[in-house]
């Protein structure tokens, strides 16, 4: 099983949650977050004074997948997250050892 974040802009929160869900992905967490890589953030106008505002919204996804579904998940993120412009986004995955799902105590694949 794989672990996968990403981060992505706030207003593409739905369409990746569609495409997740048509692929067969059952649950994920999501969190609102702040950050910035390359852009280094942005500056703005505000009552005439310039500004700037280092730390962009993000959302923040965190979601289990079988290592079998994790390349076409990783591509529906890609496909629904990507608009073409710097701070789209990044997909990390890391190896998941074990899952338990406390209600029932199954665990493994049968808990995600």
């Amino acid at each position: 099983m794989k672990k996968i974040e990403t981060i992505i802009k706030p207003f593409k929160l739905d369409e990746v949650r569609e495409a997740l869900s048509e692929i067969g992905v059952n649950g994920l967490t999501v969190t609102e977050v702040k950050g910035f890589g390359r852009q280094k953030g942005h500056t703005e106008l505000y009552r005439g004074s310039e500004y700037i505002v280092d730390f962009l919204p993000k959302i923040k996804i965190e979601l289990i997948v079988a290592d079998s579904l994790l390349e076409t998940a990783m591509d529906a993120i890609i496909r629904s997250a990507r608009t073409g412009k710097i701070g789209d986004g990044k997909i990390f995955v890391f190896p998941v050892e074990q899952v338990v799902r406390i209600r029932t105590g199954e665990t493994g694949e049968e808990a995600v």
